[in-house]
């Protein structure tokens, strides 16, 4: 088992396979990652996964970058070890193309990027992006059986705040045939530059709460997911938000191989040469060590 001082045990890992991006959207924080070097080999990424998984971890998450854009990550999954879920973080414009591959591959479901339906604002948020073919992506993920698939929407202040009605009602659209979608509304994480488009998602949150007639909360960041008539709906709010880093289940490997602890810090961990037991006892020094951004 994999846990830090705090009494926190990591569960999940998210391994950044790429730090390509087929858009350019204005306020990525690139997954914390300032100067990354050269991108992990797919040997590495199955290596560090199974060391993390003999180690107790249970979930993999794959993300980028956009991972589509690494040609060998099909046979990426098809090597990781068995977890209980692996799932990929994707923007979808390439999801269609490759959802069904996933899929036989090993995959589990994904988390797509959305945060307007919008074809004019999709493109000025994303840098040129269609928005159109995210749609198509996500109607051939959960026609495959990519699912749940979750739908990330940012919220930006001023930008999109008005569109969660519609884009929870998007979502709701692909619940048939046993199919379950699942909208996350997204607090924007205010990064140098972005603070103008920081909008407190709490009112939209308890907006959703009055009307909700069931609700179930999440074991990771203590997550509140509602069942309303309109859809399932879950709220991510990491800011000034004491439980959400006191229930962080979860540590990344960013793109060129290291260890990051924590998304809101600048700290990464080199394991380069490390292998077999040097490599678990580096894992568990680096979880060991790892401290809640917010503290009550």
């Amino acid at each position: 088992m994999l846990k830090d001082e705090y009494g926190r045990v990591v569960t999940n890992l998210r391994i950044a396979v790429t730090k390509k991006c087929n858009l350019r959207c204005f306020y990525c924080h690139k997954e914390g990652e300032s100067n990354p070097g050269e991108e992990i080999s797919a040997e590495r990424i199955v290596e560090i996964a199974r060391a993390f998984k003999e180690l107790g971890v249970r979930k993999l998450k794959i993300t980028g970058g956009e991972p589509l854009l690494r040609k060998d990550l099909p046979d990426i999954i098809l090597n990781l070890p068995e977890f209980e879920e692996i799932s990929m973080t994707t923007n979808g414009i390439l999801l269609e193309k490759y959802a069904e591959e996933l899929r036989e591959c090993g995959l589990s479901r994904v988390n797509v990027s959305l945060d307007t339906l919008d074809a004019e604002k999709y493109r000025w948020i994303t840098g040129g992006g269609e928005v159109q073919k995210v749609v198509n992506g996500i109607e051939k993920a959960c026609e495959v059986g990519l699912t749940p698939v979750k739908i990330n929407m940012l919220v930006l202040g001023g930008v999109n705040d008005n569109e969660v009605d519609e884009l929870l009602e998007f979502t709701n659209s692909f619940n048939r045939c046993n199919t379950k979608a699942i909208l996350q509304v997204i607090e924007l994480v205010p990064f140098p530059g972005f603070e103008k488009y920081f909008f407190d998602i709490s009112t939209i949150e308890e907006k959703y709460a009055r009307m909700a007639t069931q609700r179930r909360v999440r074991a990771m960041h203590r997550r509140t997911q509602y069942f309303t008539p309109k859809g399932v709906i879950e709220f991510v709010k990491p800011m000034d938000n004491t439980a959400f880093c006191m229930h962080c289940n979860r540590m990344r490997v960013t793109s060129d191989g290291k260890l990051k602890p924590c998304l809101l810090r600048n700290e990464t961990i080199t394991i380069d040469g490390k292998h077999g037991e040097e490599l678990a006892r580096a894992i568990i020094e680096t979880v060991r060590k790892r401290e809640p951004y917010f503290k009550g």
